[in-house]
């Protein structure tokens, strides 16, 4: 079911290429550090969904506020992942959490669970390339001393980044 999800994300986001790499490489570093860190088979489950919906707050935040701040995102994404992933079949409760780590995937205070801090190591991950003025190192040694807890993260990002 994670394929026809991916679609729909795609379809979503069609004409998109930028916010569709974005989303599938979020999506494989979920899949990869929750494999790394040993999640069981729901959690990773739920991971791997919200990693392919975690952004779907965008467009409706372009429409309605004309912008696509994190924040916006955050209040706007759940609604449009719950229908979804309900029109797709996914059950309550686990369209329930992938809603809330949607609804959370920008906040770095109060991480709830595995998924999602592995959630926010992933889309950390690939803003900390994809930022506009360039890898700024300050701002990933920043990450990885605040943001970052997984092994298998730390272990990304310090090679990734900051391999000499």
């Amino acid at each position: 079911m994670d394929n026809e999800l991916l679609m729909n994300m795609t379809e979503y986001y069609a004409g998109q290429p930028n916010r569709i790499q974005h989303f599938m490489k979020v999506y494989a570093y979920s899949r990869m550090l929750g494999e790394m860190e040993g999640l069981d088979s729901r959690t990773q489950h739920i991971l791997e969904a919200a990693a392919a919906v975690h952004d779907i707050g965008i467009r409706r935040s372009e429409e309605l506020y004309g912008d696509c701040s994190g924040k916006h995102q955050e209040e706007l994404g759940p609604e449009e992942a719950e229908k979804m992933l309900t029109g797709l079949g996914y059950g309550r409760e686990l369209t329930e959490r992938v809603c809330f780590l949607v609804g959370r995937h920008h906040t770095y205070t109060d991480i709830d669970g595995m998924d999602h801090q592995i959630l926010v190591e992933a889309d950390f991950l690939v803003n900390l390339f994809e930022n506009e003025d360039g890898i700024n190192k300050k701002a990933v040694e920043n990450a990885l001393e605040r943001i970052f807890v997984t092994k298998s993260g730390k272990a990304v990002l310090k090679t990734m980044f900051l391999a000499e």
